[in-house]
């Protein structure tokens, strides 16, 4: 996956995300599912910027940028921001 995989990924995500918080705010986000889905957004959002952050860094050290990979969710996750 290259930077404009991720971007393009990222972009999906995000309007998708876009429309359950609308929802959720409307009060039209009620079903279990849909709460669970926006916080499989959230993270999987997470992981795509990180894999994005990762591979900018690795191109700016000189290193192969394909070599950055997903990270597990409770690593991510567990970042101080």
């Amino acid at each position: 996956m290259d930077e404009q995989d991720i971007l393009a990924r990222i972009g999906e995500l995000v309007e998708e995300e876009h429309r359950l918080r609308g929802m959720h705010e409307s009060g039209r986000l009620t079903r279990q599912e849909e709460r669970q889905r926006l916080r499989r957004l959230e993270t999987a959002l997470d992981q795509c910027w990180d894999l994005l952050r990762q591979r900018r860094a690795k191109a700016q050290a000189g290193e192969d940028p394909d070599q950055a990979r997903v990270r597990p969710t409770d690593e991510v996750e567990g970042y101080l921001q």
